[in-house]
């Protein structure tokens, strides 16, 4: 390329010089000797250009082909290793080849020897079936029972080794619990019992009237018994008219009517006129006296146990407790007393105790209607206390005091421990001499009725059951389930105000003597 610019080059030259030669004619004559100059010293010029491309030329070739012989040796180079590197893994995957198919025969091999192994295996299983079921036969006929009854004894020995494993653990969970919570809930039951007090009364079904004189008695009755039926038409009481002297007798089991209609037979008897416009009359004052009597009532419960006011209907159904009696206790008392031991309880455990106490006062509230609507008198309260939006805590304590629902709060356990207190108390609840000695013979009746007991006693009015079994049938364990089991009978079948304990008592004597 450098000889063809060279040439170019110098054909631009001569053209030029040319060119000028044909321009410059005129003063060819005055330029000869420069133009001579130019043209020698451009000839050495190119030649010079000329030896200089020539010999570039020369190196870039020899260059070129350097160059390309030493990428060709490269290339030769790697095709000679790759070609080693094929040769090789080529003589890898030859021996790989050799391995694996002796590999894969020893594995024909095994699997062979494993199948004779297996098809033995299955031959010495049926053998051993064979014998297991021969062995089988031979224990039915020796232990005369089938394998299903074997195996039924074999679950009920098991049973009852978990039963007593588990009423052993469940003895001590017991045992630590009552050694952690004795102390503390003695000291605050027996500080709420002692600052709190309250009057009881036993009422009965009945209301006698006493008389100025046996006269009275037919004007009472009337004309044709008139009189008496209207009496008992408007009232919703029977009145008795027998042979006591001076005395008539109201009956009736809704205590209010009882309480209205004696009210309104001593006014007329009073008045002295009695006639069937006079018994309605009277019958509307006796009314509204019982009326008033049974706000007053709420007003001096909600005053003495210190809580907020209540709704003026609420305080009527409250109010309708006074005239309301449980196994001979006045049910507006009890739930005076139950707010104060809650409340006292409360207190001392860090609680609320202005909501204990109203849920105390109200625990009992589903008592004044519970023998007009169905249901118990727990559930009934609880809808009352929801009817007048009472707190949850307090519509809880109503629900749960008598177990029917879970409690959900301190203050729930805390109402169900004061209406036990208080129900249970010696002197709380009447009771006749004969129901009490059939109650206990009852009690003790149903622990001797358990097997390993030797003798029960029923103490403290009935609230406690001792249970002595015999130690050689019973294991302190066995005892722990006899008295849950007696506790459940009891609960069952017996009809007992506040709650029974039941105690089991098994004892041990080591006897040894002393010979001289």
């Amino acid at each position: 390329m450098l000889i063809i610019y060279i040439i170019v080059a110098l054909s631009g030259a001569v053209v030029g010089a040319a060119i000028a030669l044909f321009f410059y004619t005129q003063k060819l004559n005055n330029a000869k000797s420069s133009a001579r100059d130019i043209l020698d010293k451009a000839k050495r010029e190119a030649d010079d250009l000329v030896k200089e491309a020539s010999l570039e030329a020369k190196e870039e070739a020899m260059s070129i082909k350097n160059e390309a012989e030493k990428e060709a040796k490269e290339k030769t180079k790697e095709v000679t290793q790759f070609e080693k590197k094929l040769l090789k893994r080529e003589y890898y995957l030859e021996q790989k080849s050799e391995v694996a198919e002796k590999k894969e025969e020893q594995l024909r091999n095994r699997a062979k020897q494993l199948q004779k192994e297996q098809d033995k295996l299955e031959e010495q299983k049926d053998e051993i079936n064979e014998i297991k079921q021969r062995q089988l036969n031979k224990l039915e006929q020796i232990a005369h029972m089938t394998r299903n009854e074997a195996k039924n004894k074999l679950i009920a020995d098991m049973t009852k080794t978990a039963k007593k494993e588990a009423a052993a653990e469940v003895r001590k969970i017991k045992d630590k619990a009552i050694n952690e919570a004795k102390r503390d809930a003695k000291k605050i039951i027996v500080s709420a019992i002692q600052r709190s007090a309250a009057d009881h009364t036993a009422e009965t079904t009945v209301s006698v009237i006493n008389l100025p004189n046996d006269n009275m008695k037919g004007r009472i009755i009337g004309r044709e018994g008139r009189n008496i039926r209207h009496f008992e038409k408007l009232t919703g009481v029977e009145v008795i008219v027998d042979d006591t002297p001076e005395a008539v007798v109201l009956s009736g089991f809704d205590p209010i009517r009882r309480e209205v209609a004696r009210i309104a037979l001593e006014k007329l008897i009073e008045d002295g006129r009695i006639h069937p416009a006079r018994i309605e009359e009277m019958y509307k004052k006796a009314k509204e006296e019982v009326d008033d009597s049974i706000i007053e009532a709420a007003e001096d419960a909600i005053d003495e146990v210190s809580i907020s006011p209540l709704p003026r209907e609420l305080m009527k159904t409250l109010g309708r407790l006074k005239y309301r009696t449980s196994y001979g206790q006045n049910v507006l008392n009890h739930s005076i007393e139950v707010a104060w031991l809650g409340g006292l309880m409360a207190s001392e455990l860090g609680l609320n105790g202005n909501i204990a106490k109203r849920a105390g006062l109200l625990h009992d509230i589903g008592k004044a209607i519970d023998r007009n609507i169905t249901g118990t008198h727990a559930s009934i309260g609880s809808d009352i206390a929801k009817r007048f939006n009472e707190d949850h805590v307090i519509i809880n304590s109503i629900a749960s005091h008598h177990e029917e629902v879970d409690p959900d709060n301190p203050i729930s356990v805390l109402i169900q421990a004061a209406d036990q207190i208080s129900g249970s108390r010696r002197g709380a609840r009447g009771d006749t001499l004969e129901n009490y000695i059939k109650r206990l013979e009852k009690l003790e009746g149903i622990a001797e009725s358990f097997d390993g007991v030797a003798k029960s006693y029923a103490i403290q009015a009935g609230r406690e059951v001792r249970v002595m079994v015999e130690n050689d049938k019973v294991n302190d364990n066995e005892a722990s389930m006899i008295a849950d089991d007696i506790a459940k009978k009891i609960e069952k079948e017996a009809t007992f105000p506040g709650q029974i304990k039941v105690m089991v008592l098994r004892e041990h004597r080591s006897i040894s003597y002393a010979k001289s």
